[in-house]
């Protein structure tokens, strides 16, 4: 049987903590934009999947419709964040030894 190198392997292991502290905190910094009904409500979340900022049109305001307002919010919102999950997941993929792992709450399940 091989002998496993547990220093090097602890170091191994140190270096991809490292750059996934590295990736994660580079992903916060970016932001991804959704919208919905045809651009009416825009919302912008990061990579810490944290909604950065919401956008309604006035013309949905004006129109009074409570009920198609909190849906256009809700699909912009859901969609703001899987955009940002797939954008980390990506940015894992980048990690070489997590590239093709499937890790829960990243990416497509």
């Amino acid at each position: 049987m091989a002998e496993i190198d547990l220093s090097a392997l602890m170091q191994q292991a140190q270096e991809l903590q490292s750059r996934m502290k590295e990736m994660q905190e580079a992903a916060s910094a970016r932001t991804v934009e959704a919208q919905s009904g045809g651009g009416m409500v825009r919302v912008v979340v990061d990579g810490s999947l944290r909604l950065r900022k919401i956008e309604i049109d006035a013309a949905i305001i004006a129109a009074n419709d409570k009920s198609m307002l909190e849906d256009l919010i809700l699909v912009a919102v859901n969609d703001g964040m899987a955009r940002a999950q797939k954008m980390l997941a990506d940015e894992m993929g980048k990690l070489g030894p997590f590239q093709g792992l499937q890790i829960p709450g990243f990416g497509t399940e």
